[in-house]
């Protein structure tokens, strides 16, 4: 009974993380329409902000903002100087770009920081609670992880849903000569939508470095998994981003507690596969078919 809990409390945190980084992916694609690969390593980069300003003496709540602030400010200027040239091209284009950036973003961590691991401190305990005696596992910090994550997809559903810029960011993405006549500033949109992503992207990389070791690739693990949830939850809805994020770090976290943990991404592929064969849109997309 105490590994089952053991293992369910593991997977509600992984879920918790992966769900983090899907809201990033489900947010850019909502206002783009554009899946971001250069996700991860932007955050990686933001972190390492953040370290890098804790290092120096810096209070660690002001390093976390000063990575959140850095993670908005990047993304508008990936999307203005970056990706805006082939805004209005082939889709495959700004696909290919995210990728090159993905790259490039590595390497050039790995040259102005270093390839070494690094701790990175949490805001939190990192040792389980212990409740009657007995310990659990789940740390005070990752119950600031799921909190934090239920309260950006919140923020993210009332963005989109009862606000007026939400709507103009929705109708940049699906139309946007439409939308300009309508009279919406469609670049400022989409500059908006590459900087609100990039912003949540940058706090999946804190949540998940808080008490782990940094270096340039430690997000890559999780870009697939995150994606997977994305895609699973539907990449149209923050809410599926969370639930496709609990799912897979249930399952995973199951998988790798009772058959072991080489069969992990085996068992991603098989999840995904599964739910695609259901529903091609994800558990909780709203595209319905039309028939002519």
């Amino acid at each position: 009974m105490q590994q089952f809990v053991t293992t369910i409390l593991n997977g509600i945190t992984m879920g918790a993380v992966y769900s983090a980084f899907a809201l990033a992916l489900v947010l850019i694609w909502r206002s783009t329409r554009i899946v971001n690969f250069a996700q991860a390593p932007m955050a990686m980069v933001t972190t390492y902000v953040a370290m890098n300003l804790i290092e120096r003496g810096m209070n660690y709540w002001i390093a976390f903002i000063a990575a959140l602030v850095a993670g908005f400010l990047l993304g508008a200027f990936v999307e203005r100087v970056i990706v805006r040239p082939v805004e209005g091209k082939s889709d495959i284009n700004a696909v290919i770009l995210t990728l090159g950036l993905f790259i490039v973003l590595h390497s050039a961590a790995a040259l102005i920081f270093g390839s070494d691991y690094k701790s990175f401190p949490a805001a939190f305990g990192v040792r389980g609670i212990t409740v009657g005696g007995t310990s659990l596992a789940i740390t005070p910090f990752g119950i600031f992880t799921i909190l934090a994550v239920f309260a950006v997809m919140l923020l993210l559903l009332v963005l989109f849903q009862k606000t007026d810029i939400g709507l103009q960011m929705r109708a940049s993405a699906f139309n946007p000569e439409v939308a300009r006549l309508l009279g919406v500033r469609v670049s400022t949109m989409l500059t908006l939508g590459w900087a609100l992503a990039a912003l949540v992207g940058s706090l999946s990389g804190l949540l998940i470095a808080g008490g782990n070791l940094v270096h340039p690739g430690y997000m890559d693990s999780v870009v697939v998994f995150g994606f997977v949830a994305a895609v699973i939850g539907g990449l149209d809805s923050p809410f599926g981003a969370v639930a496709g994020g609990m799912i897979i770090g249930l399952s995973l976290s199951l998988v790798s507690g009772y058959l072991g943990s080489g069969l992990v991404s085996f068992a991603a592929l098989v999840i995904l596969v599964l739910v695609l064969l259901v529903r091609p849109g994800g558990l909780f997309s709203h595209t319905s078919e039309r028939k002519v």
